[in-house]
């Protein structure tokens, strides 16, 4: 009877690093498809082959994939003076990002089917594995319609840069975001069995969950100004106003509502949408300090005291980062690093939440 409660912990340990290990590549996607955007690599590849793409290895081959390049907007408005060198080195980055992709489909796939004819999913977990299968699938599909976007005869005129649709941008992020949290959580569930708070009094459970549904929803505020953020990297946002706490001098803008529809302004501006990403970090920082304060009230978990230390840190490190990403003027490693930290934030808000999911009722 131990043997196989042994053996039960081991598979369960072994799907639990799995999922983790799917986790960890799904950020550094998320990692390295900022680097991609920020060095404008994206547009460098004009096909998607579900399989991968070939590269070139000879010369020929290059100024061939090269010719592709030339016949969309990128280059003819934007990069007629590209070299050849110069473009190995953005189609370089983004053939790493997809392959990268593909490789996550690879890890995924090739365990899920191996512990699934092992019969080491319960009946949860495997609509779990039949979603993530699902979400990766659509991930790769939104990032070519991403591309495809930015690869489109629209743009006219050198004001108008060839950019991917931030829309499409938001929803490749948010995505990958949903497909990194639920790998994670899944992950937990596997290797960090959750405790609960011992007690009869139910006015301390009544608190704790009140605290549960609190930190529940500075997690969504988080996963919400992240996605706010994928509109200003799509927009080049971050560039327009570069400095702090004001804008200009001035705590709202002139140009803040210059669009019509007025509504438009929201998700076209970039005077907005940096406004509202600000103030959206804004808050998101001042609820998840107020939630660290109110941990150091609440019974609670023993674990869920050092997450919620770790998820006020982070929100605090997040905000630095943006800050700093923004009066520098974006360089590309402040601006990776802001996008890492947004995933670090958001890991911890997952972390706390799942240490509090097994509450008394």
């Amino acid at each position: 009877m131990q043997l196989s409660s042994d053996v039960n912990v081991k598979g369960r340990k072994a799907v639990g690093y799995w999922l983790l290990t799917c986790s960890g590549m799904v950020f550094g996607a998320v990692v390295l498809g900022g680097v991609t955007r920020l060095t404008e690599s994206g547009l460098s590849m004009v096909t998607w082959k579900l399989l991968g793409e070939k590269m070139p290895k000879t010369e020929e081959e290059w100024i061939t994939e090269f010719k592709k390049y030339q016949q969309y907007p990128e280059f003819k408005i934007k990069n007629r003076e590209m070299t050849l060198s110069e473009f190995k080195y953005i189609w370089y980055m983004e053939y790493g990002h997809r392959m990268w992709g593909r490789a996550i489909g690879a890890v995924f796939l090739i365990p899920a089917a191996i512990f699934w004819s092992r019969g080491m999913f319960n009946r949860a977990l495997k609509i779990r594995v039949l979603a993530f299968g699902a979400l990766i699938g659509a991930q790769g599909l939104m990032g070519w319609y991403m591309v495809k976007s930015g690869l489109e005869d629209r743009f006219h005129g050198a004001s108008d840069i060839p950019r991917v649709s931030h829309y499409r941008l938001a929803s490749h992020l948010g995505l990958a975001f949903i497909l990194y949290t639920l790998f994670l959580w899944s992950a937990l569930d596997n290797l960090l069995p959750v405790g609960t708070i011992q007690t009869a009094n139910r006015e301390i459970v009544k608190a704790a969950r009140k605290f549960r549904m609190f930190a529940h929803s500075c997690k969504g505020m988080v996963f919400l100004t992240a996605i706010s953020g994928a509109f200003v990297a799509g927009l080049d946002a971050g560039l327009v106003y570069n400095s702090f706490p004001k804008m200009a001098d001035k705590w709202i803008p002139d140009d803040i509502l210059a669009l019509e529809p007025k509504a438009s302004n929201i998700t076209e501006n970039p005077t907005t949408v940096q406004f509202n990403h600000r103030v959206l970090g804004t808050i998101t920082l001042t609820l998840v300090s107020a939630m660290w304060l109110m941990s150091r009230k609440r019974i609670l978990p023993p674990r869920a005291y050092t997450a919620a230390t770790a998820f006020g840190i982070m929100a605090w490190i997040q905000v630095i980062l943006g800050i700093s990403t923004l009066l520098t003027y974006v360089p590309v490693s402040l601006a990776a690093s802001h996008q890492a930290g947004s995933l670090m934030t958001l890991s911890t808000a997952v972390w706390l939440t799942h240490e509090l999911k097994k509450l008394p009722k």
